[in-house]
């Protein structure tokens, strides 16, 4: 007897269904379905089912359920490769992919298209012949969206976008008054866009023509996220292409003032230099007609294409945990970005790393991407090894939609699908806008030159609003004149801005989330030379030394935990030496009790690189994180501190975001070693050292990077100090080199302090932390001030040689002064490189009558370190340098070189030959 015979007696849906959930998720069906669905699986594909004899037992399955299975594995087919055979380039033929989704590469036949299957069940649409069920799937998988999701594993979101999808085939199904706000979007994007080529001919804009339909795709996100999800707020980052009209059409940036800029017109503040005008950002507060709001934040940017996502995502953190509670589902973040930037910036895998991790996360983001099919002159082709330029997003198990940008329609529907998945589901989702670009990269570009066949058909092709409203006309919605109507309409408005620019005098920077930094000021350099009271009371300190030395109760520590809780306090009660750690601690939590909060990120900084901070401990049993600081129920703020991924760049510019977000958080992000901030030397260029110059931007970002020479090597010695004065101009930053507990402690509570923020770049210590002389008493925290010249405590009378330096230098001179017992060398140390305080500087060179050499020495070769830096700023004296040999590296690989040639420099210091 046949063995299957059984199957003959049961519905076959049944079957369809169960082996539809083997293919998505064996693991979820019963086991010996799954055995005998392998079975099958093995067969077919290693045999074929045509009625082999194995072991003398037929295996011949009744033929109308095998033919149900080679269904259900072409709708699986459809579901996993259908958006390979989409309709989705407006300009390009499609590449070919094998096999295809012919129905013979599955078992079936022109003469199975009038049988009807069960299978379609799987699909919502019941009992339908073979031709039927392929008609729904190729408008489901195969029209102006294709979509990846079968990779995603969760079968929940698999089945909930297989639900989605099945409704309406997949295929939009607006009103005619939503059509004809599409067409209205449209008809301003394209508008918009003619009339800057025509008024401004040759000059840059990055125009969107050939992408369009991202402005209603945009539009419309936001007011649906507002209208079904009651979304608050919006941080949108995006690069250039199509930023002047998303400024002008969604963020209702005056058109005149736009037009000034482009004509040219220097900026009224003269104390900015301003930013060009695809770079500049926004923030408007937009009130739709059913009297829902939603506030909108465009972040500035810089030329350097994926950088603004990692800012984006800190702005939008910061907003989720200072103004919604935690609440992730109040703000949404759009990135838009290039095709040929998000597969070749790396700044972009790490922003999707950090799409999930707890001290990163913001609910998920929606990716849309303005696929131009080439990147500046190259080939999408020569752009990337991967099918799709998002294939990113496979990385996190994030959706794709591919989008036909011509299809305005469908592009609404995708935006639609991606935000439902986000607000349920809390993860990045992706859009694919494929259109094309008009012109070259820029629009005094020859594309022809590299392109002649692309932009022949380019050429011939029409504009999205000319394919939308033939459609409207076409189906009756609208009439030709409806559309002629309403681009004369926005045509005249524009002509209105436009005479009205020439009326401007001036161009202006608007400031970007202005409302975040009502009672700061914008402050020049005589106001950061001003001193700010930064005492705490010496009893709250030591009420708060007390909270971090000791175990709460009910917890239990490790053993080295508990012998560093005792460290502490008997480094405060008993010694009152205290460390550079102790220092850090007892400035963050005085601030927490002002009511500031502190937010920390970088690789290994719970612990500390160097095993100096121990800010987060862990309960032995339960190995919950504890940081001690947040146990203080006299603290009106909070501490976080996230162990980073392994990542400078992106965790650089999201930390930066999030201090512009958030002036009230003392936001600190801390390199593993100095050097590593190389990798993130485009955030230090573009947004720390200018963006108060560019966009009106303040920032009160902290940046601690460990810096000194203890024989570790190139990589591990130089924080490349020489770099970051470099950047130093009139007012934009502070840079400090701090020797002592009690300066790091005041330096980090006058940033807080302060009503005006501006970045701040410590190089901290590494054998410092530890240094039984680098240490202070809890008076100088309680009752000093920061120091930004600190002065020897040597007579006067008696010094020849004036020697400025800087950081651990300072210790290693003067363990060689005492070695040498010699009294005529004075060791002076500048705390604060940039801005130079020079008055207190003129006033230390004056308390020496007698000085015949002024010295700048340091550990770093001459042409490193702050020597370039001295030599042109500090001109109070003629100064000479004694430092190490040019050099190409930092310092030499063998730690027994590299203490002769400190030994060297220190030796010239005291003229030791």
């Amino acid at each position: 007897m046949d063995k299957f015979s059984f199957l003959n007696a049961a519905h076959t849906a049944y079957f369809a269904d169960l082996y539809d959930q083997y293919l998505q998720n064996p693991d979820s069906v019963e086991p010996s379905w799954r055995a005998f669905f392998q079975g099958y699986d093995f067969g077919s594909e290693s045999y074929g089912l045509s009625g082999e004899i194995i072991e003398g037992v037929s295996t011949q399955i009744p033929e109308k359920i095998e033919k149900e299975f080679k269904v259900v594995k072409l709708i699986d087919g459809y579901r996993m490769r259908g958006h390979l055979f989409t309709k989705t380039n407006p300009v390009r033929e499609r590449r070919s992919y094998e096999p295809s989704l012919a129905i013979e590469n599955f078992g079936l036949s022109a003469n199975d298209l009038d049988t009807t299957f069960n299978a379609g069940e799987i699909l919502g649409i019941g009992t339908k012949t073979l031709r039927q069920i392929i008609t729904h799937l190729e408008r489901i998988y195969c029209s102006s969206i294709g979509i990846e999701y079968m990779y995603l594993r969760n079968p929940d979101v698999i089945k909930w976008w297989q639900d989605k999808l099945n409704l309406n085939d997949n295929q939009p199904n607006f009103s005619e008054e939503k059509k004809k706000y599409i067409l209205s979007k449209l008809n301003q994007a394209v508008t918009f866009e003619n009339f800057l080529q025509t008024k401004y001919v040759g000059q840059k804009r990055f125009s969107l023509e050939g992408g369009e339909s991202l402005i209603p795709a945009i539009s419309n996100t936001l007011f649906y996220a507002v209208e079904k999800y009651q979304v608050k707020e919006c941080v949108l980052g995006m690069a250039h292409r199509g930023r002047l009209s998303t400024l002008i059409n969604i963020f209702r940036k005056p058109a005149h003032e736009l037009f000034s800029e482009f004509d040219g017109k220097d900026f009224e503040d003269e104390n900015i230099d301003g930013d060009v005008k695809y770079h500049l950002g926004l923030t408007l507060e937009k009130t739709y007609q059913n009297g829902k709001k939603i506030r909108m934040n465009l972040v500035p940017n810089p030329s350097h294409l994926e950088t603004v996502a990692s800012v984006a995502e800190g702005i939008t953190r910061a907003k989720i945990d200072s103004d919604y509670d935690g609440d992730n589902s109040k703000i949404l973040p759009i990135i838009v970005h290039g095709d040929a930037a998000i597969a070749g910036q790396g700044i972009v895998y790490e922003v999707a790393q950090m799409s999930q991790l707890n001290g990163y996360k913001t609910g998920g983001t929606i990716h849309i991407v303005v696929n131009n099919q080439i990147g500046f002159t190259t080939n999408y082709l020569d752009a990337r090894s991967s099918t799709y330029c998002t294939d990113i997003a496979k990385v996190t198990l994030s959706p794709v939609l591919h989008v036909n940008s011509d299809d305005a329609e469908a592009v609404v529907h995708a935006v639609e699908l991606a935000l439902d998945y986000r607000m349920r589901y809390k993860k990045d989702v992706y859009i694919d806008l494929l259109g094309y670009r008009k012109y070259g990269h820029n629009e005094g570009d020859e594309p022809r030159f590299t392109q002649p066949k692309l932009y022949k058909a380019i050429a011939k092709h029409p504009d999205p609003f000319t394919v939308y409203s033939s459609k409207l006309i076409a189906e009756n919605t609208i009439d030709k004149a409806y559309a002629q109507a309403i681009n004369e309409e926005f045509k005249n408005t524009l002509e209105t801005e436009y005479t009205k620019a020439k009326e401007l005098d001036a161009s202006k920077v608007r400031e970007f989330m202005q409302e975040r930094w009502n009672g700061f000021t914008r402050s020049g350099l005589e106001t950061m030379l001003e001193g700010e009271d930064t005492t705490y009371s010496l009893d709250k300190l030591k009420n708060i030394a007390k909270l971090v030395s000791t175990v709460p109760e009910g917890v239990k520590f490790v053993r080295k935990a508990e012998r560093i809780l005792e460290g502490r306090a008997n480094m405060v009660f008993e010694t009152d030496t205290l460390d550079w750690g102790m220092g850090e601690t007892l400035a963050y939590g005085s601030l927490l009790e002002e009511g500031f909060n502190v937010r920390i990120s970088g690789q290994d900084v719970e612990r500390g690189t160097f095993s100096h901070r121990h800010a987060i401990l862990r309960d032995e049993v339960s190995e919950e994180r504890i940081n001690l600081l947040n146990t203080n129920p006299q603290s009106k703020g909070k501490m976080d501190i996230f162990n980073s991924l392994l990542s400078e760049y992106a965790v650089l510019g999201f930390d930066y975001g999030y201090a512009m977000a958030n002036p009230n958080t003392l936001t600190i992000w801390e390199a593993q070693f100095g050097d590593f901030s190389n990798g993130a030397q485009i955030i230090f260029d573009q947004y720390l050292s200018a963006a108060e110059d560019k966009w009106k931007a303040q920032n009160g970002i902290v940046v601690l990077l460990p810096h000194g020479y203890e024989g570790q090597g190139s990589e591990h010695s130089s924080a490349r100090i020489e770099r970051y004065l470099q950047l130093c101009a009139n007012d934009n930053m502070f840079v400090a080199d701090c020797t002592t507990p009690a300066n790091i402690y005041h330096l980090l509570r006058r940033q807080m302090k302060r009503n005006y923020r501006k970045p701040l770049i410590v190089f901290t210590p590494k054998s410092l932390l530890r240094l039984p002389k680098a240490v202070s008493s809890i008076s100088e925290l309680a009752n000093g001030r920061f120091q930004e010249i600190i002065d020897d405590v040597i007579e006067p009378k008696n010094v020849k040689k004036l020697v400025f330096c800087t950081g651990k230098f300072y210790y290693d001179l003067e363990a060689q002064r005492e070695k040498l017992e010699r009294d005529d060398v004075a060791l002076v140390r500048i705390e604060q490189l940039f801005p130079l305080h020079l008055e207190k500087i003129q006033n230390v060179i004056n308390k020496y009558p007698h000085v015949e050499k002024y010295i700048w020495a340091q550990e770093e070769p001459r042409n490193m370190g702050a020597w370039s830096y001295m030599a042109e700023r500090m001109t109070l004296v003629k100064l000479e340098v004694l430092a190490r040999p040019y050099s190409s590296v930092p310092a030499p690989g063998s730690s027994t070189r590299d203490k002769r040639r400190q030994q060297t420099v220190i030796n010239a210091v005291f003229d030791i030959v």
